[in-house]
């Protein structure tokens, strides 16, 4: 559960953050007067429904691409356990006009991005690893689409370090083959 417990505080984290930022909604057919404007949802790990995305815009999703747990060398003849997951953070704006559409998807993604830099900890126990770095996309927009389509899209990929699992030793055997693997005792 440590990587769901993961999604739970940066999505928590996320709305900490835009939850003052009103971005425009696009009109939809059963709607009479222009829709106001409204903070970004935030979902994980990721929208109700795809294909309505323009009804859920604008929003900001979070999903785990990858997860490693191994072990590492950090001094030497010692070897400690290691958890790492990557997430991929993707952001969505509406707005007609195609410059300030660009502007709202940066001003979005810098809620983030700059907090996350300060911050570099959530939920107490996720540490963002600042070695891998945070790389952010901002997808071009086609020329051809934008006057039918203006949606402006995003995203972020972030490396967070988390909490080891504990190996479960039920027997006097496992015990000694455990404090001679290498690993610290515990």
């Amino acid at each position: 559960m440590t990587r769901v417990t993961l999604l739970e505080q940066l999505s928590d984290f996320t709305e900490k953050h835009v939850s003052d930022l009103l971005l425009p909604v696009q009109m939809q057919e059963e709607d009479e007067e222009e829709p106001p404007f409204r903070a970004p949802s935030v979902y994980f790990p990721c929208l109700p429904e795809l294909r309505l995305y323009a009804q859920y815009a604008p929003f900001i999703t979070h999903e785990i691409v990858t997860g490693q747990d191994g072990v590492e060398q950090a001094v030497p003849g010692v070897k400690q356990k290691r958890s790492s997951a990557v997430v991929r953070t993707c952001f969505c704006v509406y707005h007609k006009n195609q410059q300030e559409g660009r502007l709202s998807l940066l001003t979005l993604m810098e809620r983030i991005r700059i907090p996350l830099l300060e911050e570099c900890v959530i939920g107490k126990q996720f540490r963002l690893d600042l070695d891998a770095g945070i790389e952010t996309l901002v997808y071009p927009g086609n020329p051809n689409q934008t006057a039918v389509s203006p949606f402006y899209l995003g995203e972020m990929i972030t490396t967070w370090k988390l909490p080891t699992i504990e190996r479960k030793v039920s027997n006097e055997s496992q015990q000694a083959d455990y404090r001679g693997s290498g690993y610290p005792a515990r």
